[in-house]
């Protein structure tokens, strides 16, 4: 063999040493270490902030749904259900869903709701809006128990005058105007979301 041959030879075994020596993994020295109080409440607390977060896109998805489904109305989502129910139950299934019953709270909101009303519902439909004057008769609330602030009640009617008619509904006949009935009866109703 000459000395060029012997020379690739050479090279070609140092190669294959080099190489097989990188891909060789070296061993680490694990040191077994314990587990400190303070790094498992740290672990915990960034596991809860993330369960935290899950939760609040899962709301957010939902959110979404909701609005795509219904309408968005300054900041809320509204949601129609054209099923008859007793305003308590109505209530309820709104609640289940994570809104409330639709509340107003200004004259341009009312009168967007309305138009949602005679789209989605019926022109001639009444539904239940989230205020009643149980406690008090003629004390008008909202579901989270604090006073109405804006209302638009019928001109012709009083309401509160009647004690077995403490839940207010939202009357498209007649341009959105409320009047209070029985919270027994059946009627449609829209459940508000707000937006996250």
């Amino acid at each position: 063999m000459d000395l060029k041959g012997a020379c690739f030879v050479l090279c070609l075994l140092f190669l294959i040493h080099s190489s097989l020596q990188q891909s060789t993994p070296k061993k680490k020295t694990l040191r077994k270490e314990s587990a400190k109080p303070s790094d498992i409440e740290e672990l915990q607390k960034k596991v809860e902030e993330i369960s935290k977060e899950l939760l609040l896109l899962k709301e957010q998805q939902a959110l979404q749904t909701v609005c795509l489904k219904g309408v968005k109305i300054h900041g809320k989502c509204f949601l129609a259900d054209t099923e008859k129910k007793s305003f308590h139950t109505a209530s309820e299934d709104c609640i289940s869903k994570g809104g409330i019953l639709s509340t107003p709270t200004s004259s341009e909101e009312n009168d967007q709701l309305n138009d949602y009303v005679q789209k989605s519902i019926g022109r001639d439909t009444k539904i239940w809006l989230g205020i009643n004057d149980m406690m008090t008769e003629g004390r008008w609330h909202d579901l989270t128990g604090s006073d109405v602030t804006y209302t638009n009640w019928e001109t012709n009617q009083k309401p509160g005058s009647n004690p077995s008619q403490n839940c207010a509904v939202l009357s498209s006949a007649s341009k959105g105007k409320w009047s209070d009935e029985s919270c027994r009866a059946d009627k449609a109703f829209v459940c508000q979301f707000n937006i996250v």
